[in-house]
């Protein structure tokens, strides 16, 4: 009995002993389990943080919150901050709707409740109609009327039209493919002035109560086939980058944005495009990146210097570059098929052809609408139409790959993301919502009646959609 009664007690105690270990046991693994967690996030917050290096917002930090330029603060299409509407219609989720004077099909920019947008107004009485006469012309719109280039500012609020501002009258010398306009360039702003570029009708900046700070003209351009102009101005710190790319001498221009001088202009041996220059930060140095039809450049912000240069793309370039994970990627789809993907890490003089490139590809790549870059994936369309590829951008490799986009065709538009989502909107007023994943699923199709070239506008709980006819807030909030 005593035995018995003392091997209870062991048995007892060794229970009690295991269930003491059994506890420090689950004390020490959530502890060892809780640093895994710690280390898991600042690995994490040090990937964002050399990303931010790479993609950080030109205009500083509080731009994140607007769209301060084209393509949006980082320059990437992506609203990081932004989380508008999956769903409306003429009928549903419209916050307001202006129709401003004269035609742009420049994209509207936003720093907190101002909009800001370009456009050309015919004036006068109608002329002998005249076209640009340039070699191998076709489809292109003729010039009737003097225009009036114009600069507003709206309220985002409530769509009032703050002012309106003229900045240039002339009798255009070219005029424009029929699917464009004579205002296409899409202004830029620091959230203290805005700056307006027309091309061969100025430059020009503005204070945000409309008036004339300064101006620049830099001459005339031609463009290939007359088809117009169209890159817009980018900003970084106090310097304005311009792309004057034409059938003449090609230049890069830097103007102080204070004064309107010019810091420097590099000579460019390209001919017409329209792609819009980026300015990027890497590895402590920053520079502006052009995409052309001879060579992609990567030049430095403070002297113009050519740091790098890539060849491999068509002629005719419209769609803008765009940077991430280290890399920058440009497209076309012209008279050649071409995306590349070049690292900036080490790139320096001709990089054509070698390792410096991760990967390229010939498929599926655009011509009219810009890539896209969201967090570690690239998107891009199929010409102008409505065939969509997700790769991963390290690789090129599809996520999943092209699809079809259902109910979408002829797409001028570039594609934008915020909340987890890309918006596409296509030229007869259909945009279509998807999920940011690897397989993507489709989560609305919206349409509207009006005219769509420029590009959607993400900005707080806001979309903004400039047609031919309409500027559209919409909003779930009436």
């Amino acid at each position: 009995m005593y035995i018995r009664r003392n091997q209870k007690v062991v048995r007892v105690l060794l229970a009690a002993l295991a269930l003491v270990a059994l506890v420090q046991w689950v004390v020490l693994s959530r502890q060892m389990l809780g640093g895994l967690r710690m280390d898991y996030q600042l690995t994490r917050a040090e990937v964002v943080a050399a990303s931010a290096t790479e993609a950080s917002p030109p205009l500083g930090d509080q731009a994140l919150s607007n769209w301060p330029q084209w393509r949006g603060p980082l320059a990437t299409g992506v609203a990081p901050q932004a989380d508008p509407p999956v769903r409306w219609s003429e009928q549903e989720n419209i916050r307001w709707k202006l129709s401003p004077p004269g035609k742009g099909h420049s994209t509207p920019i936003v720093w907190d409740n101002h909009i800001f947008l370009t456009a050309a107004a015919p004036v006068g009485e109608a002329q002998e109609p005249r076209y640009s006469g340039a070699p191998g012309a076709h489809d292109n719109a003729p010039i009737t009327h003097r225009q009036q280039f114009l600069v507003m500012a709206v309220d985002r609020r409530d769509g009032r039209m703050l002012w309106q501002r003229m900045v240039h009258e002339a009798l255009p010398h070219e005029g424009s493919h029929v699917s464009a306009s004579l205002a296409s360039n899409s202004p830029v702003t620091d959230g203290e002035r805005v700056y307006a570029f027309f091309g061969s009708y100025g430059l020009y900046c503005l204070g945000f109560d409309g008036e004339l700070v300064w101006r620049a003209d830099l001459g005339v351009m031609h463009t290939k086939h007359g088809h117009g102009e169209g890159a817009s101005p980018a900003l970084y710190g106090d310097t304005l980058i311009v792309n004057w790319d034409h059938e003449g001498q090609s230049y890069l221009y830097a103007f102080d944005k204070r004064t309107g001088a010019i810091r420097w202009k590099a000579p460019r041996d390209e001919p017409t495009s329209w792609a819009t220059p980026i300015v990027v930060e890497h590895d402590g140095r920053v520079q502006v990146i052009v995409a052309g039809t001879n060579r992609m450049r990567g030049y430095d912000l403070a002297t113009g210097d050519e740091i790098w240069a890539c060849g491999g793309l068509s002629s005719n370039i419209v769609a803008s570059p765009v940077v991430g994970d280290g890399l920058v990627f440009a497209g076309c789809s012209y008279n050649k098929r071409a995306v590349l993907a070049v690292r900036l890490d080490g790139a320096a003089g001709d990089v054509t052809g070698t390792q410096q490139v991760a990967w390229s590809t010939n498929r599926g790549t655009p011509y009219v609408p810009s890539l896209l870059s969201y967090d570690q994936a690239l998107y891009y369309l199929s010409h102008y139409q409505g065939v969509l590829t997700r790769v991963d951008a390290a690789t090129g490799r599809g996520r999943p790959g092209a699809f079809r986009l259902s109910g979408i065709r002829n797409v001028y538009a570039s594609p934008v993301g915020a909340a987890g989502r890309v918006y596409i909107t296509s030229r007869d007023g259909v945009t279509l919502v998807i999920s940011h994943d690897d397989q993507p699923q489709v989560l609305a199709l919206n349409q509207l009646e009006d005219t769509f070239s420029a590009s959607a506008v993400p900005v707080g709980g806001d979309l903004l959609l400039r047609g031919e006819q309409y500027l559209y807030c919409i909003n779930e909030r009436k």
